[in-house]
């Protein structure tokens, strides 16, 4: 079965970097796209970036372009967000998401999350 775990969360000072992991299993990685959501406390869940399948193309929302790197490797089924530049506003759980099966009827798939904290 499908699995996704995240790992690498934790307390940082703003201003600090920070890299989370996803490791996924249960199919074939290369084949599909990632992504990484967010939640904050209190708030919905927000997409923060996407990874094509090869890694060529990646997109981010505008709140962390600039600061934010999503990269994959294929080799190891692993999907990275290196956060840098963090703000008190970034922290929240941090979650994988993909979507795996034929293009007309991908299901959706989430890992548990891993929390990240920026405070001093």
């Amino acid at each position: 079965q499908v699995q996704l775990v995240e790992s690498g969360g934790g307390l940082v000072q703003p201003g600090g970097s920070l890299s989370v992991s996803c490791t996924a299993s249960g199919f074939t990685f290369s084949s599909f796209a990632m992504s990484w959501y967010r939640q904050a406390p209190g708030k919905g869940r927000e997409w923060v970036a996407s990874i094509s399948t090869a890694g060529w193309s990646t997109n981010y929302a505008d709140s962390v372009k600039g600061r934010f790197t999503i990269s994959r490797d294929n080799a190891k089924n692993t999907v990275y967000l290196q956060m840098n530049s963090l703000k008190p506003e970034d922290t929240a759980v941090y979650y994988c998401n993909t979507g795996v099966g034929p293009i007309w009827n991908l299901k959706d798939y989430w890992g548990k999350g891993t929390l990240v904290t920026v405070s001093s």
